[in-house]
């Protein structure tokens, strides 16, 4: 192999990387639009490793252990009621598909709260303490802004900035 630089090397594992996360993002975006159709997302994945890897879910994304964000689809993580903290293995197939599995869910607790809607962004506000929670989630349980609702959150969630909508009531 000729001499590639070290640098080029990085960017074109970068320019991968990056295609990778935009191409799930856009299935995400077709998939929600269009329904959970096989002419988007083929049914039947390949039994392919590929490249795994761990992380964190942020609330939104997980946070690899390569220190890389990747999205995580917000109906996943809404009908999965991932909270942050969990940790999540991620499975990026040979045909560049994201196969998520939720491996450590952290311990969490069920609070009630007032759904809330601030500058486009939906939050439950529990005593003093406000969570953001998924759009995603909102429109499943076709929540309004004002309704109670009951949602998960970390046990220490003196650093959670969001919640897991559990449900409206």
């Amino acid at each position: 192999m000729p001499d590639v630089p070290e640098k080029q090397i990085k960017r074109l594992r970068a320019l991968i990387q990056e295609a990778e996360t935009n191409l799930a993002a856009a299935t995400e975006l077709l998939v929600s639009l269009v329904g959970d159709d096989e002419r988007v997302a083929p049914i039947a994945r390949e039994e392919t490793l590929g490249k795994v890897i761990e992380g964190v879910f942020d609330g939104q994304n997980m946070v690899g252990s390569d220190a890389k964000t990747y999205p995580v689809p917000a109906n996943y993580a809404s009908k999965s009621k991932l909270v942050q903290g969990d940790i999540l293995k991620l499975t990026i197939a040979d045909d560049g598909s994201f196969l998520y599995k939720q491996i450590g869910p952290i311990p969490r607790k069920q609070v009630v709260g007032t759904l809330k809607l601030e500058n486009g962004h939906y939050f439950v506000e529990v005593g003093t303490k406000q969570y953001r929670v998924l759009l995603a989630s909102v429109t499943y349980f076709k929540a309004k802004p004002n309704d109670q609702v009951s949602v998960n959150v970390p046990e220490d969630d003196s650093n959670a900035e969001w919640a897991a909508l559990e449900a409206a009531l």
